[in-house]
């Protein structure tokens, strides 16, 4: 079974999803400021995060310190749910831009991933915030459609 990275499109298609994304922050009132200060590798760099969240190669932990140093990007941010809620709707339109896969599967482990990052960055932005700094890269895959329901027979 293809990993998530693989069925996205691999590294080609998350840079050109992170390039639309973050092109669509600048220039949002909610987001914009919170991304004034951004350098123009944020984009690349967040692509290689989520490539290995995704299954993808282990590029964003050798370069740039793996999950805990995703973790202090988001310290004493201050993030909202209001900003949060943006940053995934702004996510998930430039998945349809670029084209992402929109087979159920793959969007509803993609969009649980976002749902589950986004609230976690939020999360971890608070004043006095108790952050795990050691904890490994989360990895995303498939994940069961349909849940654990069972109809009484």
């Amino acid at each position: 079974m293809p990993t998530l990275y693989a069925w996205a499109g691999g590294a080609e298609a998350l840079a050109r999803l992170t390039e639309c994304f973050y092109a669509r922050v600048r220039t949002d009132a909610l987001l914009g400021p919170v991304f004034e200060r951004m350098s123009a590798q944020h984009p690349s760099h967040v692509a290689l995060f989520l490539g290995e969240v995704l299954g993808g190669p282990r590029a964003y932990s050798e370069a740039h310190g793996g999950h805990p140093g995703m973790l202090r990007h988001h310290l004493e941010r201050h993030l909202t749910e209001a900003q949060r809620r943006r940053w995934t709707d702004l996510l998930l339109d430039s998945a349809n831009e670029v084209e992402l896969p929109s087979d159920p599967e793959f969007r509803s482990a993609f969009v649980a991933y976002v749902e589950w990052g986004s609230r976690l960055a939020v999360i971890n932005s608070q004043p006095g915030a108790s952050v795990t700094l050691d904890g490994p890269m989360p990895t995303w895959g498939w994940g069961v459609p349909g849940g654990p329901y069972r109809p009484e027979t």
